[in-house]
């Protein structure tokens, strides 16, 4: 349950109109409108559903006044009632998700709700959902030993370890702790301590202002009204509860009424404890968040309990959390796949210090792990609702699973039998499940043996290749095998683009080719070569640096060649992946900047004259056999612009690939394009969905491609790139044409 002091967004006046009436209700998330008189008092309530009865009756009107529709006969609450303690509140939100609260003259003063599956808070620029990333704490507590250049060091490391905020505590010992001369062992240990390790107010200030300094969010945790007075005086954007105040009913309404986040924990509580809390902070309309917790120092594994966060879940109908004790990082790393969306674990520089803390403390390489760990889960968590086949697997698919084959020659027309079809590997065709749907078609297409069926065997739509109208020259990709196949289905064609393997570097150019074609052409540089080699012009390896430029060289003078055949081309482009990717993670801005340089420094040694090496835009997880990887160089559109200004180069821009990057990076779509255009002097055409959905058919994910051609210029030359799309004389290529052209009509 929530209660909402804020009225203004359920409010609707009874003198407004039907038709403002409904617009407010439609803009609102809420689902209810109160209609209130100038005095505010409460006159009847108005839902969705009301909208949709009075819109089914034949006298409605628009104009009429609200209040001729309202529902008066509705539930609610009187305040001078203890609503707020009675037991069947609950009940009451199980059946009205709202409950308008009103005083003894009838005048509104809140609402009750219901709390929201999806209810998120901010953090300053943080967000705490159920569906963003969990918001990591890095507790330094009383870490420092009161030393403040200590905690100013620790702020950096936590900074360092990708924490999203550096937690501190305040404690007013005199108005704290009684003044006893003797207490148990325990007591003495723990007083000792906080009076020697105590940071003072206004160097603790002077912490939370260094973190601000160097970009980490501070917090703390408050022991006391006295701390927190002063902490709300500072600013302080959300407040940690420790477990020691989960009981502390008074001290939890003053935290609440600071109308903050509020994080608390709930070690050393019981269940009922834990409920009796959660109905006051409901009633106080409290936006908090609830963390499992052991308060034992370390805590055994056997008593963490880890499979609590979601009974936590069920009482508080909310955003749950884990704050651990317990030595090592594994726990809240299995507390994040478990959907824990704030992590709280202390934090130290050395664990041999004194003060029980340390102990149970992560090293900040240590923190580091455990953050990046964090990450990579929920990276993996997905959305759980259904499994679609990443592009990784639909690489290794083509190559380890089987499709259905023709055994025999056939013609077309004839009607295709079960004895006709055998299943071989590789799985570039129809997969074998669908054999019982071939049998009884009838072939489309002539077939030798060993050819493979398709999903188009199974339509009776036909598709094939014509001249199509684009503002800039068009093309497809081909490879030497299929080069005269592919011209020879669509003749009005005038460009293509050459895919070299590794192997195609030995062929004898004059032996392929024995005439002269009216084409233009493109070369793209093969990403791996013999000996498992992938280009990389940007490695620290000096070795495999120049193994690279050699390869590429080897590129230029087959391109070189190529030319002789295809004389419209005046000065030949060559579109090459230039490496820079890392296996682990991504790079840093700067150590981006170290790449660039390297690969400007490779460029030096490799004589482009008669040719143009054109970098293409990458994605920022790369396919490469099979594999992902993270993807640095080509990426950012900024960084693409001043390499092209400072390198005179211009780039092969794949549209796919940098769909990809803007929605991995938030960037505007329209914005990368606008930046990037300039600089472009080919484009690779493909649809893309996500972080790594790349080389989609076109239409079949989320990329505007009628902003994209608005932007194009002369002289520039496209070819659709959809992944197996010469597969079946090019199939997925004329599909890709085809879909394009009446998208831009």
């Amino acid at each position: 349950m929530i209660v909402d002091n804020n009225c203004s967004k359920y409010i609707v006046d009874s003198g407004a109109t039907l038709s403002v009436a409904s617009k407010k209700l439609v803009h609102s998330k809420e689902g209810i409108l109160l209609c209130v008189s100038h005095s505010r008092k409460l006159i009847g309530v108005l839902t969705k559903g009301d909208i949709l009865r009075i819109l089914s009756q034949e006298d409605f009107s628009v104009d009429r006044p609200v209040e001729s529709y309202l529902n008066k006969n509705f539930c609610y609450l009187n305040e001078s009632g203890v609503y707020l303690k009675d037991n069947d509140v609950d009940g009451l939100l199980e059946r009205f998700a709202y409950i308008p609260v009103i005083d003894d003259n009838g005048h509104l003063k809140s609402v009750l709700r219901r709390k929201k599956d999806n209810e998120s808070f901010s953090i300053g620029e943080f967000q705490i959902s159920k569906t963003s990333p969990s918001f990591i704490i890095a507790e330094i507590g009383n870490n420092h030993n009161g030393d403040i250049n200590l905690a100013k060091k620790l702020v950096q490391l936590v900074k360092n370890s990708g924490a999203d905020c550096a937690k501190f505590q305040m404690r007013d010992m005199n108005s704290l702790y009684l003044k006893s001369k003797a207490g148990n062992l325990g007591e003495e240990y723990v007083l000792d301590l906080l009076r020697r390790f105590q940071l003072t107010d206004e160097e603790l200030f002077e912490v939370f202002d260094y973190c601000k300094e160097i970009g980490i969010m501070p917090l703390c945790t408050p022991w006391d009204v006295s701390s927190l007075e002063k902490l709300e005086h500072y600013g302080m954007p959300a407040y940690k509860v420790s477990s020691a105040d989960l009981t502390n009913h008074e001290f939890l309404v003053k935290i609440a009424r600071t109308g903050k986040v509020m994080i608390c924990s709930t070690g050393m509580a019981s269940d009922d404890e834990i409920n009796e809390s959660i109905s006051l902070l409901n009633s106080c309309g409290a936006k908090y968040v609830l963390l499992h917790c052991n308060s034992t120092y370390p805590t055994p594994y056997s008593d963490i309990n880890l499979r609590y966060l979601k009974t936590l879940e069920k009482m508080s109908h909310g955003i749950v959390g884990y704050s651990g004790h317990e030595r090592g990082r594994d726990v809240p790393i299995a507390a994040v796949a478990l959907g824990a969306k704030v992590i709280e674990k202390h934090f130290t520089i050395d664990r041999s210090m004194e003060g029980n803390d340390h102990k149970v403390s992560l090293l900040p390489s240590e923190f580091k792990s455990m953050v990046d760990s964090i990450r990579n889960v929920e990276m993996s968590m997905g959305q759980g609702d259904y499994r679609q086949i990443s592009q990784g697997e639909m690489m290794n698919r083509v190559t380890l699973a089987k499709s259905l084959i023709v055994n025999c020659d056939l013609k077309k027309g004839e009607e295709i039998q079960s004895f006709m079809i055998d299943t071989k590997s590789p799985g570039k065709g129809l997969q074998p499940n669908k054999k019982n749907q071939l049998i009884g078609k009838r072939l489309k297409r002539d077939m030798k043996k060993g050819d493979f069926f398709y999903p188009s065997d199974l339509v009776e739509s036909t598709i094939a290749a014509r001249d199509y109208n684009f503002p800039i020259l068009w093309g497809v990709p081909v490879r030497y095998h299929d080069f005269l196949r592919i011209i020879q289905k669509c003749p009005e064609m005038e460009f293509v683009e050459f895919h070299l393997s590794y192997k195609d570097l030995e062929v004898d150019i004059d032996s392929t080719f024995n005439e002269e074609f009216p084409h233009q052409f493109v070369v793209h540089s093969p990403e791996l070569f013999f000996g498992d080699h992938v280009l990389d012009l940007c490695s620290d390896d000096e070795d495999y640096r120049e193994h690279s430029i050699a390869e590429l060289r080897k590129v230029i003078e087959i391109t070189k060649k190529l030319k002789k055949y295809f004389p419209k081309t005046s000065r030949p482009q060559i579109v090459v992946n230039v490496g820079g990717f890392t296996n682990d993670s991504p790079l840093s801005k700067n150590e981006r900047v170290k790449l660039y340089d390297k690969l400007i420094e490779s460029l030096a040694f490799i004589d482009t004259d008669g040719v143009e090496l054109i970098p293409q835009t990458m994605p920022p997880f790369p396919w490469h056999m099979g594999g992902q990887q993270f993807h640095n160089l080509f990426v950012d559109p900024d960084e693409i612009v001043e390499f092209c200004n400072k390198t005179g180069l211009r780039i092969c821009f794949d549209v796919s690939h940098s769909g990809l990057a803007c929605n991995h990076n938030s960037y505007s779509f329209s914005d990368f394009v606008d930046k990037v255009m300039p600089y472009t002097a080919h484009l690779h055409i493909a649809d893309a969905f996500g972080h790594d959905g790349e080389g989609l058919q076109v239409g079949e994910g989320d990329l505007d491609f009628k902003y994209l051609f608005r932007q194009v210029r002369e002289g520039m030359t496209f070819i659709p790139e959809i992944w197996q799309g010469h597969e079946n004389d090019g199939e997925g290529f004329w599909v890709a044409l085809d879909r394009l052209e009446a998208l831009l009509k």
